[in-house]
């Protein structure tokens, strides 16, 4: 027996059911949603609001990450010290935070505290006093934060492409944690008027996820939260708004003198995650970007060496994301490797994928759906994706089905309809010097360069893993996240919110 003989084989994935949650309305309105999970003492509970940064004013952008992220910053009963002290008590973790979707605040603690847990959750949701010393802080991290992005490659090309793709009337042209501009103007009173226009039950669920079986958990949720009343400063938000700003191909070049690699990102207007074909788009953005044997992997770093990795896919948000490709070459095969991933995009349009193609991107997928759930806050996160985008309970439980359906025609379909190679922006950040005419010469399209003379932070080459990230996460550049997990998280925060 060779080698090669010995080598394992993919089994039939086992049966899996996603666990069973039930639902209980409030009296005002808010929608309980509890997974007992056995063998689970650890237990998940979150509160979530359907209001993110996309529903801010665009003179406020960043207030609502910046909001959240006060919370647990004191509240009438507790200072910040104490707060954590009191959760410590308990064994539990406090968190609270906003994503473009939702802003969410949550606890982690053992089953047996949980009613003490919920009560201080309840503590942090209902009575916050955002200390302006508290906020001062967190709004110069952001400050700071937004100085150093514009050091980082990697986010410098993030925000590029993305003020490239959307009007500036659109919420997702800008960072979700705002700019310079808006940033300046948040104060303690405006994060408080902010999250309590966003305070309304009828947008509210809550979500409990464990070993919960024994206990009063409709109870216990009903005497905190039941009587809880909509804020007379919540506001109805505004109708989203999300325009491609193409009109055909877009060349940005943005120059970091001395730059030994180029920051690439390719791509336009995406769609929302309410798209009716979500599931063949999952299959197509692994054969094209999503996973290590990727179209795109496979010919810009295992066949022409140009990268330590390369991606693609759908940002799928309550609005329509951004579709993109991206890559960091070095600057002398910038021009090739953009020629060659235009290809690839090309390529997936024109030609039907391979059955081993198809094969591979439906078994990886239907293979780790199970591993995405083993604990209870993964559990959390995927009813709380239901509840974001106002989805069935199907989309979980009908998920593998739904995915070893696609076929190759349908992954066909899905890149003729939903790529766009004459709309297209392509946006690179390296040195201008060494890689502009020959970008010219390639004729992808009219070059605009722009001279961006800050500092070029220098550092190790990353890792594969650094590169491109686990399948089932957001890459840093979070536009370009490729979404093939059947409930990213919507709570998680862009990176270009985050502090460093």
């Amino acid at each position: 027996m060779t080698v090669v003989d010995m080598r394992p084989v993919p089994w039939t994935p086992r049966p899996y059911e996603f666990p069973f949650v039930s639902l209980v309305r409030l009296p005002n309105g808010a929608v309980l949603r509890i997974a007992d999970l056995p063998g689970r003492p650890l237990v998940s509970a979150a509160l979530i609001v359907r209001q993110g940064a996309v529903d801010e004013p665009p003179e406020l952008g960043g207030a609502t990450i910046l909001a959240a992220r006060a919370l647990a910053e004191g509240t009438q009963r507790f200072d910040a010290i104490e707060l954590v002290e009191a959760s410590e008590r308990l064994g539990a973790s406090l968190h609270a935070e906003a994503s473009w979707d939702a802003l969410s605040a949550s606890v982690d603690v053992p089953a047996e505290r949980l009613g003490q847990a919920l009560e201080l959750l309840a503590e942090v949701v209902h009575r916050p006093t955002f200390p302006a010393r508290e906020v001062d802080r967190l709004r110069d991290e952001r400050l700071n934060d937004i100085l150093q992005a514009r050091a980082d490659p990697r986010r410098r090309a993030d925000d590029v492409f993305t003020s490239t793709v959307y009007t500036n009337d659109t919420p997702y042209h800008r960072p979700a944690g705002g700019t310079e501009d808006t940033v300046r103007r948040l104060d303690r009173a405006v994060l408080e008027r902010v999250y309590r226009s966003a305070l309304d039950p009828a947008r509210t669920t809550i979500i409990v996820a464990g070993e919960v079986a024994r206990m009063d958990v409709e109870g216990i949720i009903e005497r905190l939260f039941g009587h809880w009343e909509r804020s007379p400063d919540a506001a109805t938000a505004p109708p989203l708004v999300a325009r491609s700003a193409l009109r055909g191909r877009r060349v940005r070049l943005v120059h970091r003198p001395g730059s030994v690699q180029s920051e690439l990102r390719i791509g336009h207007l995406g769609v929302p995650r309410r798209a009716p074909d979500y599931h063949a788009m999952a299959v197509a953005g692994a054969i094209l970007g999503g996973l290590f044997n990727s179209r795109l992997n496979m010919k810009l770093r295992e066949e022409k060496g140009y990268t330590y990795g390369a991606g693609a896919g759908w940002d799928l948000r309550r609005g329509p994301g951004p579709f993109g490709a991206r890559a960091a070459v070095n600057s002398e095969v910038t021009v090739p490797a953009i020629v060659d991933l235009l290809a690839e995009l090309e390529r997936i349009r024109e030609e039907p994928v391979s059955p081993a193609e198809l094969a591979a991107a439906r078994d990886y997928l239907v293979g780790v759906f199970p591993i995405r759930f083993e604990t209870p806050g993964a559990v959390l996160g995927a009813i709380a994706g239901l509840a974001v985008h106002e989805l069935p309970d199907t989309e979980v439980t009908e998920y593998r089905a739904r995915i070893e359906a696609v076929t190759i025609e349908d992954v066909q379909r899905i890149a003729r309809e939903r790529i766009d190679l004459d709309r297209l922006a392509i946006v690179l950040v390296g040195d201008a010097d060494r890689v502009g005419d020959e970008l010219a010469a390639a004729g992808v399209g009219p070059v605009e360069v722009e001279r961006d003379e800050g500092p070029v932070q220098a550092g190790p080459t990353p890792t594969l893993e650094e590169e491109i990230g686990p399948i089932d996460s957001e890459p840093e550049g979070a536009p370009l996240a490729t979404d093939d997990d059947p409930l990213s998280d919507p709570l998680e925060e862009p990176d270009d919110g985050r502090p460093a």
